[in-house]
């Protein structure tokens, strides 16, 4: 796996191996394997066949895992599908510095974007969970981290363009900027905040012959502005998905045009910074520019 980040943490199966058999007796027999992801916040080991490890890269990811330790049991009564069960909450050792969890595996396929099976079906399941998520009636919500009003990420936005404005992408620095700034021209969320996932990338869902099946990483849950969690329209639906997701969570003008802020707002920031470290992530951006700017 390529590092990604200046301050990340190295893991290996062997570390992990070792965390197991030091902390949770009861596994240290289960094979232990790394998996492939397009995750930035956690190295993720399946631990035999009904477990996953789920180690932060760095420091910053540590507050995550613990949001998700947190919420994740009062949150899955009342959501449609299935979400990460936490079973094991590990602490530093053996050389790791961080807290790390164990979660239940959930089976289960990763939708990749321009190949998505059933678009209409499955736009209809993500707007299910969405409109689940906005009815979450919890005491104590935090704020989530997309939450806030689409202003507060325009001079990061903006920088981002800049930088990709001298690479070798083959961005339209002039088109994405009038984009960006016809969603930031939307009024600002004036409602009640309501609970988001506000990261619902296709890495963090799961789907079986095209149909929501669970939805994964709750570490930015929390409360906000719904606009966050249309970002799936443009990083996985197609034309087609998008209309249904759009008119099954009856989104207005304004609330769709600062969820397209958002998606693009997430792709021009990640595109370079991954581009030669995270090939699945990289590679939604680029889907996510081309869908918002054609």
């Amino acid at each position: 796996m390529v590092k990604m980040h200046a301050d990340e943490v190295e893991t290996d199966a062997e570390l992990v191996q070792r965390l197991i058999r030091g902390q949770f007796p009861q596994w240290a027999d289960l094979p232990v394997e790394r998996l492939a992801s397009g995750g930035t916040v956690n190295a993720v080991y399946r631990i035999g066949a009904g477990l996953t490890a789920r180690l932060p890269l760095t420091a910053g990811g540590v507050e995550a895992l613990e949001r998700e330790q947190r919420w994740l049991p009062r949150l899955a009564p009342v959501l449609p599908v299935t979400i990460p069960a936490v079973v094991g909450q590990g602490e530093p050792a053996e050389g790791y510095p961080l807290p790390w969890s164990v979660h239940r595996w959930i089976e289960g396929e990763g939708p990749v974007e321009g190949r998505v099976a059933e678009p209409e079906l499955l736009a209809r399941d993500l707007a299910a969970f969405v409109t689940a998520m906005r009815k979450v009636d919890l005491d104590d919500a935090p704020v989530a981290y997309r939450g806030v009003p689409l202003a507060t990420v325009d001079t990061g936005t903006r920088a981002a363009m800049e930088e990709l404005r001298h690479t070798d992408e083959p961005f339209d620095a002039e088109a994405a900027i009038a984009a960006w700034e016809e969603s930031l021209a939307a009024p600002p969320w004036t409602g009640a905040p309501c609970w988001l996932h506000s990261d619902l990338m296709p890495g963090n869902l799961l789907v079986a012959e095209g149909r929501l099946t669970a939805v994964l990483d709750f570490s930015t849950a929390g409360l906000g502005d719904p606009a966050c969690d249309l970002i799936v329209a443009w990083n996985l639906l197609p034309p087609s998905g998008r209309k249904v997701f759009r008119d099954a969570l009856d989104a207005d003008d304004v609330t769709w045009a600062r969820g397209r802020g958002w998606a693009l707002s997430m792709a021009v920031g990640q595109l370079p910074y991954y581009r030669h470290t995270n090939p699945i992530m990289s590679a939604n951006a680029r889907h996510v520019i081309r869908a918002i700017l054609t």
